[in-house]
């Protein structure tokens, strides 16, 4: 997400660190290496010349010369414009203040909308709510079977009755979910290849029959510019409150999230960050600014780790760590949990200071080597992972045939497992250990 960005904005603001005193042909030579790799990125020309020119206007100001800090204070401007550009604040899903609350999920087919949906659902799950999805979409085949199985995996029911048109179905849908004590209803609307008469004329008649507290535009981030198109062409005949970027894992430019809010005045509220279910999140101006700088997203990465680890290892665990003695069962325990927090590549993305160093490190960041981890640890005997001392030759080759690895595997897991040990036994003697490099013969290298 933002990779190719991110290394030509490091690469553009790093001449202005190395000098201790700053002229103003410094900051324009900067500047024009910035303009440039936001249009690279694909990022609308009109927003790329206001930007550059509200940095460039602050940024060649006498209190900006005569800092001690130039440099860092030329940084700070750019961030705080990329934060104004992306929207400034985040913008929170409005909830209706006596349920249910209706939100409308539309765009163009293939953008993501109904999944989406089910992932909007688990979200607000998560949160303790009771949603109820509609499935809306009476013209893509299969669009009302794909759904069902979507709210299955989320455990939320999905109201469809065939027959009816959109807006009979969502009035219906809405009356459904007051017999079922549903607090929500998500509705996943119809799309088609492109903008069209029919498809307009729809949705106006959904929206003119029950008007929803919240419609979101979900428009795909790989788009680049056609998404501003898209966004442009909806807003001007819908009431939208808000959009939904997609796909933003992907390759994408990131052009679209930085330009669609710009453009439309619409602020993004959510952004679709992998395909699981799970992979939908808020979206932050002020945090999704320092991860394109290279700044890290450490409020992210908790937020991240507590809902991997829920609510916090069992009492016994911490107990164990305190004393410093860390077990193989907790080192599986741990393997799981990072796991659930998604890509290490992702993760890396949020560690500040790491932004710089990412493209040197991803191929040591393999999620493949937590699967291998995993499955070594998993085909041990509980009484193995309990006293790991009992495993001798024989032991690690019907370990290694049990995981579909090699003993060398299995050793290199055993011998990561008492480094992390001895960690836990440092920091429960309250020393200060040298922590091992996330790397070949750290605990999350590659084996």
């Amino acid at each position: 997400m933002f990779d190719a960005l991110t290394e030509r904005l490091q690469a553009a603001l790093a001449p202005l660190r190395k000098k201790g005193r700053l002229t103003e042909k410094d900051v324009r030579d900067a500047l024009r290496e910035v303009r440039l790799a936001l249009l690279e990125a694909d990022v609308n020309f009109r927003v790329v010349k206001d930007f550059v020119a509200r940095v460039e206007t602050q940024a060649v100001g006498q209190a900006v010369m005569e800092s001690l800090t130039p440099a860092q204070a030329v940084v700070r401007i750019v961030r705080d414009e990329l934060v104004a550009l992306l929207g400034g604040q985040t913008a929170p899903i409005r909830l209706a203040s006596t349920p249910p609350t209706v939100i409308y999920l539309v765009g163009l087919q293939g953008s993501g909308k109904t999944t989406t949906a089910a992932k909007l659902a688990r979200w607000f799950v998560r949160q303790g709510r009771h949603p109820l999805l509609v499935a809306a979409d009476v013209h893509r085949p299969a669009a009302v079977e794909q759904l069902t199985q979507l709210g299955q995996q989320v455990g939320v029911p999905v109201h469809h009755e065939p027959g009816l048109d959109p807006p009979d179905l969502v009035a219906g849908a809405v009356a459904k979910s007051r017999q079922l004590a549903r607090d929500i209803v998500i509705v996943d609307t119809a799309g088609r290849l492109h903008v069209d008469e029919a498809l307009m004329r729809e949705l106006e008649e959904m929206v003119r029959r029950l008007a929803p507290h919240e419609a979101l535009l979900v428009v795909d981030a790989m788009t680049g510019q056609d998404a501003v198109t898209v966004a442009e062409a909806f807003a001007a005949r819908l009431p939208l409150t808000g959009l939904v970027l997609t796909k933003l894992d992907g390759d994408a430019r990131g052009g679209a999230a930085l330009s669609i809010k710009a453009t439309t005045g619409l602020p993004v509220k959510l952004v679709g960050v992998s395909e699981k279910l799970d992979g939908l999140e808020p979206f932050h101006p002020d945090r999704m600014a320092s991860r394109i700088l290279g700044m890290g997203d450490v409020l992210s990465l908790i937020e991240k780790a507590e809902a991997a680890i829920g609510e916090g290892p069992p009492p016994e665990m911490a107990e164990r760590v305190e004393r410093g003695d860390f077990t193989l069962d907790d080192y599986l325990q741990a393997i799981r949990q990072l796991k659930k927090m998604g890509p290490l590549s992702q993760l890396a993305e949020l560690i500040p200071g790491l932004g710089s160093r990412l493209k040197a490190v991803r191929g040591e960041l393999d999620d493949r080597a937590l699967v291998r981890v995993e499955a070594i640890l998993s085909s041990m005997t509980a009484k193995e992972r309990r006293r790991p001392q009992i495993i001798d030759g024989s032991r690690r080759r019907r370990i290694a045939r049990g995981s579909g690895t090699t003993v060398q595997d299995v050793n290199r897991v055993l011998k990561q497992y008492e480094e992390m040990r001895r960690i836990a036994r440092m920091v429960a003697n309250q020393k200060r250990p040298k922590l091992p490099f996330v790397g070949p013969g750290g605990p999350l290298g590659r084996i």
